[in-house]
């Protein structure tokens, strides 16, 4: 069975950093695409980072480039989210999704996951 365990979310000032982890279990990730999605209340989920196993092709969300790293630790079967210069529109419930892989990263990140972890609350404060 698949299960997916997000933490690390938090109230953070404009500006600060989290880190998310999401623990994997029932499957491993080599023949998954993973990724980190979020959703601002009134708005839909959307995908924010994504990345096959190898984390050699990811997906990052355009307002998030340049701010938002994802990785992966196979070792740990786990995937973190690493979100720097945080801004108030980050706020968000973030859930950590993943699906085996049949289409692109891209394709996952913009469609969704077979996948859910029961996320985790950011609050960034201005």
């Amino acid at each position: 069975q698949v299960q997916l365990v997000e933490s690390g979310g938090g109230l953070v000032q404009a500006g600060g950093s989290l880190r998310l982890s999401c623990a994997a279990s029932g499957f491993t990730l080599d023949t998954y695409v993973i990724g980190w999605f979020r959703q601002a209340p009134g708005k839909e989920r959307e995908g924010v980072a994504c990345s096959n196993s190898n984390a050699d092709n990811t997906y990052y969300q355009d307002s998030v480039k340049g701010r938002f790293t994802i990785s992966i630790d196979k070792a740990k079967n786990s995937v973190y989210l690493q979100m720097n210069s945080l801004k108030p529109e980050d706020t968000a419930v973030y859930y950590c999704g993943a699906a085996q892989r049949r289409y692109g990263v891209t394709w996952y990140c913009t469609y969704g996951m077979d996948n859910w972890g029961s996320g985790t609350l950011v609050n960034v404060s201005s």
